[in-house]
């Protein structure tokens, strides 16, 4: 190879000069209102003289220092007792929230639909989950939230008594779980409550979205501020709120954000962790502005015959209170086209970029204080569904396709356990039956398919392989590209 060749940098460099709508993470969108105009300062005056080592008296060493300051601010505009700024993504906080429980006990209740990350935590720290089941879109292969209801009966169900309980909202669809409701029930069970909202981290800051799940009753809350807050790519908060489980959370997460924490962390993400607070507590008009530009591609998608808007199926799912506007999910069924094999046209032919796709829909993310070219939006659609459509559109129904969501195989295995068993590699056609030892997660959205220490099922095996093979698509996880392999605990 040459050694005289920077590929990857080349690349980025010819990538960034492309005519780009990017409504896909971080939602930012590089340029318009999305970009916080202190984080645009930020970068073009001497970059290079804000790249420092960590523990510098004047940056982040001492009593009352400038990142401390920051913290402390970023806390007061989530309404929490505390703030950790992460430059490793919610995933990192996923993590530390797992190695932090398992200081309190051994088993935990989560949502089945947790994201991969948060699974990669229960391996590191050995807790034992038990889960409460989703409600499911069958039509569209999507997973939604819990209800408090569905919450309220595991809980009565659970042989073990469980450290706290962990639910996901916003969902990757923008589905937003009834949060208050959910608060009330766990902290009557006398448990802590933790929401991944990564999605939701411009939650509370403006009347036309969401509140923030700690302001409606969460103990902790992860918030991925990148994704559509205005902050760089792997920057990401955590939240401990004010009540009656802080004393407890506070020490164990602050032992675990030190094992997970770089100790030379990058500090244009910290300075844009900062940034993206500023922006947010001082941004309702903007992020009203996104909003309403979010309702014109909505506009423009009901114009059509052939596209649906996925939340107004919404209302059928109990679970659901109501949705991020910032979210447009699209059916895209009726332009004879899968939504796997849309995504990858429209970004290729038209630099129109969607942050996921399913069979038959598409997501659009729209961050805070961005506008993207709804026109331009649809009108990609429109051109991939002239050259692409086909007389018989896909089924919008993933069962009539043989390859539904697959239910969770039986844990046979905690997922620590399984994953550090002696293991084997094995091909799909046999390993029906088997203990997996990976976390298996189709991408787009990242809600794994199957954990370590559960029964590999035939129905996991047909729907991973069904995603591997779709355009697009990708298996975090797994042994090879094309999902025919698995790695297994060894008999």
């Amino acid at each position: 190879m040459n050694q005289s060749l920077t590929p990857y940098a080349d690349a980025l460099n010819a990538f960034s000069e492309r005519d780009l709508v990017r409504i896909i993470v971080p939602g930012h969108g590089a340029e318009g209102g999305g970009v916080p105009e202190k984080l645009q300062h930020f970068i073009e005056s001497k970059p290079f003289h804000k790249d420092f080592t960590p523990l510098l008296t004047g940056l982040d060493k001492g009593a009352g220092n400038p990142l401390d300051q920051a913290k402390m601010l970023a806390a007061q505009a989530w309404n929490a007792r505390r703030v950790w700024f992460l430059t490793n993504g919610a995933s990192q906080g996923n993590r530390i929230t797992a190695l932090a429980l398992r200081g309190l006990g051994e088993h935990l209740l989560a949502q089945r639909s947790t994201h991969s990350s948060f699974v990669d935590g229960l391996v590191l720290s050995g807790l034992t989950p038990e889960f409460v089941l989703p409600s499911l879109d069958l039509q569209r292969g999507i997973a939604h939230g819990v209800s408090a209801a569905a919450v309220d009966q595991r809980l009565a169900e659970l042989s073990e008594r469980p450290v706290a309980v962990y639910v996901i909202s916003p969902s990757y669809f923008g589905a937003v779980a009834n949060i208050e409701q959910i608060a009330e029930v766990v902290h009557r069970h006398g448990l802590p409550l933790i929401v991944d909202a990564a999605w939701g981290a411009h939650f509370g800051f403006s009347r036309s979205v969401p509140d923030n799940p700690i302001n409606l009753g969460a103990d902790l809350a992860i918030s991925s501020t990148h994704k559509l807050g205005g902050s760089l790519t792997q920057s990401a908060m955590l939240h401990l709120a004010e009540g009656p489980y802080a004393d407890q959370l506070e020490p164990l997460i602050d032992r675990a954000f030190g094992l997970t924490q770089s100790t030379s962390e990058n500090t244009w993400l910290l300075a844009s962790l900062d940034i993206a607070r500023h922006f947010l507590a001082n941004g309702e008009k903007r992020i009203d502005a996104s909003v309403e530009a979010a309702e014109s591609l909505r506009r423009l998608v009901r114009e059509t015959d052939y596209l649906e808007l996925v939340e107004e199926s919404f209302k059928a799912f109990p679970d659901i209170l109501t949705h991020d506007p910032l979210h447009v999910a699209i059916d895209v069924s009726g332009t004879g086209i899968s939504g796997h094999e849309l995504k990858e046209y429209v970004a290729n032919e038209h630099g129109v970029y969607f942050e996921a796709s399913t069979h038959n829909s598409v997501v659009a993310l729209i961050g805070a204080g961005a506008m993207p070219d709804a026109a331009r939006i649809v009108q990609s659609i429109e051109h991939a569904r002239v050259v692409l459509g086909r007389e018989t559109a896909p089924t919008a129904n993933l069962a009539e396709l043989g390859i539904p969501i697959p239910a969770a195989g039986r844990r046979l295995m905690s997922p620590r356990d399984a994953f550090m068993k002696k293991h084997e590699i094995v091909p799909a056609s046999e390993v029906a039956g088997r203990i997996s030892a990976d976390t298996l997660a189709a991408y787009p959205p990242g809600i794994p398919n199957l954990l370590p220490g559960e029964e590999i099922t035939e129905e996991t095996v047909k729907f991973l392989s069904a995603v591997a093979a779709s355009p697009g698509g990708f298996i975090r996880g797994a042994v090879n590209r094309n999902s025919t392999l698995y790695r297994v605990v060894s008999d």
